[in-house]
């Protein structure tokens, strides 16, 4: 089994850092399993825009690209061979600001592309073209968003399913989310302790399907 993690936080004590640590260690000593690291944070990965299309216009006229123009196809490019490759894809991501973390979004840029992860059809419906690519979400929030008053505030995991579900068909297999630490610091600990545990659980059901 090909698996691209994904791992989206910079901050070493970051709960979803820690997420990312404990499946990492739980997999480390399984040599069937072929596991690549994309750290968004340690990427060069400069932000979709204007210098993107500008490269699209430059390689059909044949003309030179400036540094940033070649840099971010390169990027572009990294990103999606990774996860073409990849038969599971593992996002470790925090929530920041009721969102997904800046860099992580850059990931999601370069690989939401027509013709690439989807395409439409004659009605302008999209068609999945990776249909059979599973994913994991390991996500760590402060606040209680299971709560009914909060869920409409959580952009973060719904967007990730909104975009691997609704808009490639992925199927999402596992979501450990790890929530409410910061709201009940009494509790954190044990929070935090119980969602890593689920983490690990997750990691070796890995191991046991190979």
């Amino acid at each position: 089994m090909n698996i691209l993690v994904v791992k989206s936080n910079n901050r070493p004590d970051g709960v979803s850092s820690k997420m990312y640590d404990t499946f990492m260690d739980t997999i480390k000593e399984e040599n069937h399993l072929d596991v690549a690291v994309y750290d968004v944070f340690k990427e060069d990965m400069p932000y979709f825009g204007q210098d993107y299309f500008n490269a699209l216009i430059k390689l059909q006229s044949g003309e030179k690209l400036s540094e940033i123009e070649q840099r971010i196809l390169d990027a572009k490019q990294k990103a999606k061979d990774l996860f073409a490759a990849a038969d599971l894809v593992v996002f470790a991501f925090p929530l920041w600001n009721l969102t997904i973390p800046a860099k992580l979004q850059t990931f999601i840029d370069y690989i939401d592309e027509a013709g690439y992860t989807f395409k439409y059809s004659e009605n302008g419906t999209p068609v999945y073209l990776m249909p059979d690519k599973k994913i994991i979400f390991l996500n760590a929030r402060g606040g209680d968003y299971s709560l009914p008053e909060m869920q409409k505030m959580e952009h973060a995991v719904n967007y990730m399913r909104d975009i691997f579900v609704g808009m490639f068909g992925m199927n999402v297999t596992d979501e450990i989310i790890i929530e409410g630490h910061n709201a009940m610091p009494d509790k954190a600990e044990e929070i935090i302790k119980n969602g890593n545990r689920k983490v690990a659980e997750t990691a070796r059901k890995l191991m046991q399907k190979v």
